[in-house]
């Protein structure tokens, strides 16, 4: 007997554009862009839970566009917590990202601040563009 396997192998492209999501985390970050903000902050802002939250911030991080550090001097009593900001590039990135999603916005539509919740309640915020 002779088996055969065909196996297809496709070259999957990154996405240039970011989810809105990923969005609202830039929209949050490029309020204050050399401002060290931590999860938690982050997370009041744009209505994220940390499942969603914090995958986005370590892709960001391996892109280079947003840069992680642990806080050095914690509240007594308190965890570390990491702490997050833009890059240059990031800011870059955020600037052009946000500006393309306002243009893609509908005419007429109001742009939701971040933070605001989707109307099924599930978190998803619509980034604010400054």
């Amino acid at each position: 007997m002779f088996f055969s396997t065909y196996v297809e192998f496709r070259v999957v492209k990154p996405r240039r554009e970011f989810s809105p999501q990923t969005l609202s985390v830039l929209a949050a970050l490029y309020e204050h862009p050399s401002r060290w903000q931590h999860g938690y902050a982050l997370a009041s802002t744009t209505g994220l839970k940390s499942g969603t939250l914090y995958p986005i911030l370590i892709r960001l991080a391996d892109r280079g566009l947003v840069e992680a550090c642990w806080q050095e001097e914690p509240q007594p009593g308190r965890p570390r917590r990491h702490l997050y900001r833009l890059t240059a590039d990031g800011l870059a990135s955020a600037t052009g990202a946000l500006a393309a999603s306002a243009q893609q916005q509908p005419s007429g539509r109001p742009t939701a601040a971040p933070g605001a919740r989707h109307p099924s309640g599930r978190g998803v915020a619509a980034p604010a563009v400054p």
